[in-house]
């Protein structure tokens, strides 16, 4: 399969008031694996949607090997030799491992009444498949009694079964242990050694000098640039991901108390990350630093009593609690704003005055009872101190953007009292506006002797926002650093150190 390249010229993809992709023109040569990196925002999802398919660009080429090509659909991607393996597996779980491979393609022979699968020719083709990317697992066994690693597999060998020029890979490493990422570097690199053209999109920068060839990095829907992975340092992929950051500067009334407000001490969460131990201060902004999969989100969810850890002490004021769920966290006044805020942070179909109050129905019931009248009083200064727009109170929360829908959930447990927040990707999907009104308030928090300890994949946010940046690898926690000390490109070299 002696491809030579795939090529975008001039690719460009518009939406209302959003300029998704800029006029990207890069070319992908057979026989390599080429990382694509970049920020949230930056690009690169546009860019393999058009590549797989699923959407349609502006304006602008795509060739294969020199050939103009065009796609209306996944499918017609595929008849064209793109092939598309998405970070969530698609897998139906009850059917065998063969009929998923062959999905949509089962082999039919004639029979009593009619056409019949033929299970033996299906459970064949299957078997080849697998065998040509030297991979023996039982055809005939459920995908649900398969391991996520081997059911990556099975998802590529679904595509490879295609017979692809190019195969798209979306963080295929995100759910897996690093010797079963091993093993799949080592199936990808066969497949390369094959001409097939491999697109490897991921977070985890980590990856990069053992599994690419090129490093390839998309800023604000533009190419920056192309470059071998053996250039590819932390300070240099930093500056592709980041260009020159202009410092937000955090103002200077925004200083921590001197008592300590939470402390964590060897808090263990097997296969998440073990023996965390760290302080935050009353009115203290703690930032934590690390790339995809360190355990960022799983340390914030298990102090918020989401995922009880298995070992370790949290102590609020001095006094020891137990984690046991998020109610007993909150009734402390240590609460979570989650990553998936539209569904683990709001009830979308509620209003905002409803999303408001539910954490503090408390303070607003009299005798078990509350009025919509008694609500509106509640959450109008919340409101208009956190600057919600919003077409009424008693518009569903879903109409709101996402930088007003996350206001509502910091809205939320402000009302519940809370003392410290813990923010999972507090500014992600939200404008540069918004981001800046988040900043504002969480500073606003601090103020008021608020704690907050911040987990953002936005690495160039934390040294403007926070006091504190503790870091973190591979469940580990590895260092501290002064914000105001550190730089991005140092903060990520720190990280993949």
């Amino acid at each position: 399969m002696n491809v030579a390249s795939l090529e975008t010229i001039a690719l460009r993809k518009e939406y209302p008031g959003t300029l998704a992709l800029n006029d990207v023109s890069v070319r992908f040569d057979g026989g390599r694996i080429h990382a694509l990196i970049g920020k949230n925002g930056a690009g690169k999802s546009t860019f393999v949607k058009i590549l797989a398919g699923a959407i349609r660009p502006t304006s602008g080429d795509i060739r294969i090997n020199g050939r103009p090509v065009e796609f209306s659909s996944p499918r017609e991607a595929l008849r064209q030799g793109i092939a598309t393996v998405h970070q969530e597996l698609s897998l139906v779980p009850e059917l065998t491992l063969a009929e998923n491979i062959m999905l949509g393609r089962l082999p039919t022979r004639k029979g009593t009444g009619g056409m019949l699968v033929d299970w033996d020719a299906t459970h064949a083709l299957a078997e080849k498949v697998l065998a040509t990317l030297n991979v023996r697992l039982d055809v005939r066994l459920p995908a649900r009694a398969m391991g996520v690693a081997h059911q990556q597999v099975v998802e590529i060998a679904r595509a490879m079964s295609y017979n692809p020029h190019v195969l798209l890979l979306d963080e295929p490493t995100s759910a897996l242990a690093r010797g079963e990422a091993d093993r799949l570097f080592a199936l990808l690199k066969d497949l390369a050694s094959r001409g097939v053209i491999i697109l490897y999109i991921t977070h985890r920068l980590q990856e990069i000098p053992a599994i690419a060839d090129t490093v390839t990095a998309l800023r604000n829907g533009r190419l920056v640039s192309t470059i071998p992975v053996g250039e590819a340092t932390a300070e240099h992929m930093a500056r592709m991901m980041f260009g020159d950051v202009v410092r937000a500067h955090r103002p200077a009334d925004v200083d921590p108390g001197e008592d300590i407000l939470l402390e964590v001490r060897g808090l263990t969460s097997p296969g998440k990350f073990s023996n965390v131990s760290f302080t935050v201060r009353r009115g203290e902004i703690v930032g934590i630093a690390g790339l995809l999969g360190s355990g960022r989100t799983e340390l914030l969810r298990a102090i918020a009593g989401a995922d009880p850890p298995a070992e370790g002490d949290i102590l609020l004021r001095g006094r020891v609690v137990r984690p046991d769920s998020p109610a007993r966290m909150k009734s402390l006044g240590v609460v979570l704003a989650p990553e998936n805020r539209k569904e683990e942070g709001l009830i979308q179909i509620l209003s905002c005055r409803e999303n408001l109050v539910m954490a503090a129905l408390h303070t607003v019931t009299r005798r078990g009872l509350t009025t919509r009248s008694r609500e509106r009083t509640a959450v109008a200064s919340l409101v208009k101190s956190l600057g919600i727009d919003m077409p009424d109170v008693e518009a569903p929360v879903s109409v709101l953007s996402g930088g007003n829908q996350q206001k509502v959930v910091l809205g939320k447990w402000l009302l519940a009292g809370a003392s410290v927040i813990l923010l999972d990707e507090p500014t992600r999907g939200i404008d540069v506006q918004a981001k800046q009104q988040v900043f504002d308030i969480v500073w606003s928090l601090s103020r008021r002797g608020i704690a907050t300890v911040v987990v953002s994949s936005e690495l160039e946010e934390l040294p403007d926002l926070c006091h504190r940046i503790l870091l973190m690898r591979h469940g580990a926690l590895t260092g501290e650093l002064r914000a105001s000390d550190v730089s991005v490109e140092q903060l990520l070299a720190y990280c993949l150190a």
